[in-house]
């Protein structure tokens, strides 16, 4: 059976439901097994997405694919100016 991987609106929703169960008294452990999950996913994902909300995170998102844009058009315009001084200098 292979890897789930979770997407970040689940994640926030589990973060959020661990926070409810224990808002009622079940202690984090037990809350943290009832959303199926292990301890080190839920710490792990609590660094990264704790206290962020789903507009947050679409924002967060939104930011993550722009960031990815400007990375390859920076690096597309990095190649195309070495290959310009290579061909400006003769050696090609």
């Amino acid at each position: 059976m292979g890897i789930k991987r979770h997407k970040p609106e689940e994640i926030v929703t589990k973060l959020r439901q661990v926070e409810v169960l224990c808002g009622q008294g079940v202690p984090r452990i037990d809350a943290i097994r009832q959303v199926q999950i292990t301890e080190q996913t839920f710490y792990r994902w609590r660094k990264q997405y704790g206290g962020m909300g789903t507009d947050q995170l679409k924002e967060l998102k939104r930011l993550q694919k722009e960031n990815d844009r400007l990375r390859r058009a920076v690096s597309d315009l990095t190649l195309d100016k070495l290959i310009l001084s290579e061909a400006a200098r003769g050696n090609y």
